[in-house]
């Protein structure tokens, strides 16, 4: 979809309806069925992309599936620089035709310094990841994410498909049953580039200043905002509230 075009609207109900008929026909479906599903009742739907840790197992399925998706990936400008170096090299080995990487245009007016995720993590996070993103998805009518069950508690009920409160858009999660052995196993299958900084010590990135190497008895996100109650970056919150992701009633 063009991006001077918003995305239509759809009736909340007609959005429950479909999302919870693609959960029950899917429930013990593959990831890249799910992906075909998806892009069969949403068009138009975007990936987000942190080219993190474990990014490029699902960029790898979607590049399989519909290599002229959208990708977005958001550059926080706080990045590692080995994110950006392995963002440029997985986009080109994939072949991602429509990658999109995006930014604030307001961090000069609200962080000068660069030091407003010092003292409100969620502020920086809300100028310089989220913010960006919901403005570019509201030309969307759906996207798709890499969460998984086993990353944190608030994501112990993610189903494949659900609706996005008070957004009208449909988010597709095709990795959501799998567990941490298969995101490897399947790295490792495909023989697909690993990013730099796992092998010393980062299981999940984020942002350089709020990401922390684990040790090897530490749960793998331990090292996100470390030493805080933040957990999430906010980019699947509504309103300051994280989204719940249970099955619609």
């Amino acid at each position: 979809m063009p991006l001077d075009h918003p995305a239509p609207q759809v009736d909340d109900h007609a959005l429950n309806t479909v999302v919870a008929r693609l959960n029950a026909r899917l429930r013990h479906h593959s990831a890249t069925d799910v992906l075909r599903a998806g892009f069969e009742a949403v068009p138009d739907l975007a990936l987000v992309s942190s080219f993190g840790a474990e990014s490029v197992a699902l960029l790898h399925l979607m590049a399989m599936v519909n290599r002229d998706a959208p990708v977005i990936f958001i550059d926080t400008e706080m990045l590692f620089a080995e994110t950006l170096v392995y963002q440029q090299e997985v986009a080109e080995r994939l072949g991602l035709r429509n990658l999109r990487i995006i930014r604030s245009d307001r961090i000069a007016q609200k962080d000068p310094d660069g030091t407003l995720h010092r003292h409100d993590p969620d502020a920086c996070c809300a100028l310089r990841k989220t913010e960006p993103l919901q403005r570019v998805l509201e030309r969307h009518s759906g996207w798709i994410t890499g969460r998984k069950r086993f990353q944190s508690g608030r994501r112990a009920d993610l189903e494949f498909f659900e609706v996005e409160p008070g957004a009208t858009r449909i988010k597709v999660n095709p990795l959501a049953y799998w567990q941490p052995g298969d995101v490897a196993d399947y790295i490792a299958e495909n023989r697909l580039p690993r990013h730099p900084l796992v092998a010393k010590g980062y299981p999940s990135l984020g942002c350089a200043p709020c990401t922390s190497p684990v040790t090897a008895d530490e749960d793998p996100r331990a090292g996100r905002w470390r030493n805080s109650d933040k957990d999430e970056c906010g980019i699947h919150f509504v309103n300051g509230k994280m989204i719940r992701t249970g099955a619609p009633s």
